[in-house]
């Protein structure tokens, strides 16, 4: 009796790092294959609230509510521990803001904005658009790959820095293929984004609530839009 509940368990938790790592590979595979392709193959409203869904949210949610039987609560999709996750996801978000202006004045020996001629309408679907996309990267990254990943290691370092990794993985292709960075630049924006992806596990780990990576994914990438 004792062997078959260890066989079960062992037998989901194989079956629970094939998905995630399935998942990783479906959505790498394929955001690789569009990253390749020239810019601007589709308008950025587009690619964010229609193609990127398609791809990284819906398998997801395929695999959550149909494979595994479990329900969006465990993505963190909820509406308990709200003020933990506020506090957690702007309290480091300001940190992250502030580096990216300290960033900046480093760079050019000052303070320097780009100018930023966006209508009022325009701006607010900006942010709208901004936060459609931490939505679709965080589901996938905090959310999933890494709460399953410290469901399984029972180590929550561990799975944050393979999440880390692995979403600074994703980003190598955009780094290639649309702002052909140079090997120095790339260096230094692949560790930046570990270090926002492993701030963001952070946070959802001490609030369990999505909306603190959410938050902070605006204000990590708000700063690089102001101060690059």
């Amino acid at each position: 009796m004792f062997q078959k509940i260890l066989s079960k368990i062992f037998h989901r938790k194989q079956l629970s790092v094939k998905h995630v790592f399935a998942l990783y590979c479906f959505i790498f595979a394929f955001w690789s294959l569009y990253r390749y392709f020239p810019e601007g193959v589709f308008p950025l409203w587009v690619e964010e609230l229609i193609l990127k869904p398609l791809i990284w949210l819906v398998p997801t949610f395929w695999l959550v509510l149909k494979v595994e039987k479990e329900k969006l609560l465990s993505l963190g999709i909820t509406k308990k521990n709200l003020f933990p996750a506020l506090y957690w996801g702007i309290g480091l978000g300001i940190v992250f803001a502030a580096e990216g202006l300290i960033t900046n004045i480093v760079k050019y020996r000052g303070l320097q904005l780009p100018e930023l001629n966006y209508s009022f309408f325009e701006l607010v679907g900006m942010i709208f658009l901004s936060l459609v996309t931490a939505f679709s990267e965080e589901t996938v990254f905090r959310g999933y790959i890494f709460t399953r990943l410290w469901r399984l290691g029972q180590n929550e370092w561990l799975a944050n820095l393979v999440t880390s990794f692995l979403f600074t993985l994703i980003h190598l292709p955009i780094g290639l293929f649309v702002l052909s960075y140079s090997p120095a630049v790339m260096l230094a924006y692949l560790l930046f984004v570990f270090i926002y992806g492993f701030g963001s596990a952070f946070v959802f780990a001490r609030s369990e609530n999505l909306i603190s990576s959410i938050l902070l994914h605006s204000f990590w990438s708000w700063p690089i839009i102001l101060f690059r």
